[in-house]
């Protein structure tokens, strides 16, 4: 088997935490309520299509048009989203980092706005330590599509049967092994260490 010379990470669940719940439990108290919201309104569906690449502008326009009454609490969801992300997982992070130091290749792959994952980087330094990283929302490509790994590949010259790709969704890992790369299911880190260990990877 091919030995693995680049490292790539995924963000949201893996390296940082993401929860749009945790601000709607005060826009919205009545849990009921706060799951129809997202059931109905401001879907998973809805929010990766920012994450393709779609303003937030635009975004908003189209659930108020038919959501009008909500029209607060869908502007919310941009507005507050600072909270939905509200710490880095310190344990992986630092897996993350310790794998730069010790001269592995690492970058990164995330389904992401452009503008929330500018904020991102802002608030957490650790991201700007790969050699780079390939943004969702800027080149409108979205996980699992197989496009984006190549796409990924390409851009940083990696050779995907040397790859490995970590992600805590196992739709975009097995999106990863279809674009012929190795993959990580990310659950946390310890699991992690032992995964990479078994690729011949001391984290």
């Amino acid at each position: 088997m091919t030995e693995i010379r680049h490292i790539v990470f995924d963000i949201g669940k893996v390296l940082i935490h993401y929860d749009p719940d945790l601000p709607f439990q005060r826009i919205i108290p009545d849990a009921e309520g706060r799951r129809w919201f997202f059931e109905t309104v401001c879907t998973h569906d809805w929010n990766l299509e920012q994450d393709r690449g779609r303003g937030w502008a635009d975004a908003e326009a189209l659930l108020i048009a038919s959501h009008p009454e909500e029209a607060d609490n869908i502007r919310a969801f941009r507005k507050h989203w600072h909270e939905m992300v509200p710490y880095a997982y310190e344990d992986s992070a630092a897996i993350m980092t310790g794998l730069i130091d010790a001269g592995h290749d690492v970058t990164m792959l995330t389904n992401f706005a452009a503008d929330t994952f500018r904020e991102a980087r802002q608030r957490f330094d650790f991201l700007n330590r790969p050699r780079g990283v390939t943004v969702s929302g800027e080149i409108g490509l979205i996980k699992p599509d197989v496009a984006i790994y190549e796409r990924h590949a390409t851009d940083f010259d990696l050779d995907p049967a040397g790859s490995v790709f970590i992600d805590d969704s196992i739709r975009n890992v097995e999106g990863a092994r279809a674009a012929g790369w190795r993959g990580i299911h990310f659950t946390d880190a310890e699991q992690l260490r032992r995964d990479l260990a078994a690729m011949g990877i001391e984290a």
